[in-house]
């Protein structure tokens, strides 16, 4: 897999998303992930969801854990991958609902 392909991770594309756009403000521990995205998205991250999607996202090379203060908490950042995945996201989301958008209004239907 392409590392700025999070299209591939079929049903985790969402969660992935949410936590890179959350880790683009700065590192934070899953706690404060959680909260960041309940706060910008209004969407709540079960911690299977999270701790699931951050596995994956570590795996790709997308986020990393950074050394911890407190070793009950581990933090993550973003990667220049992550960003440049993020980006390709934000493209293809722009993509398709530009596409939605489009045939909501008569025009073309590609």
């Amino acid at each position: 897999m392409e590392s700025t392909d999070l299209v591939q991770l079929g049903r985790y594309t969402g969660p992935a998303t949410l936590i890179l756009s959350s880790l683009a403000g700065g590192q934070k521990h899953g706690y404060a992930l959680t909260k960041d995205v309940e706060q910008f998205a209004g969407v709540h991250l079960s911690p299977g969801t999270l701790y699931g999607a951050l596995t994956r996202l570590v795996d790709q090379g997308l986020i990393e854990p950074v050394p911890s203060v407190d070793d009950r908490r581990r933090p993550y950042r973003i990667t220049g991958a992550g960003s440049e995945a993020l980006r390709a996201q934000r493209a293809e989301q722009c993509r398709v609902a530009d596409c939605g958008l489009r045939r909501l209004a008569g025009g073309a239907s590609s």
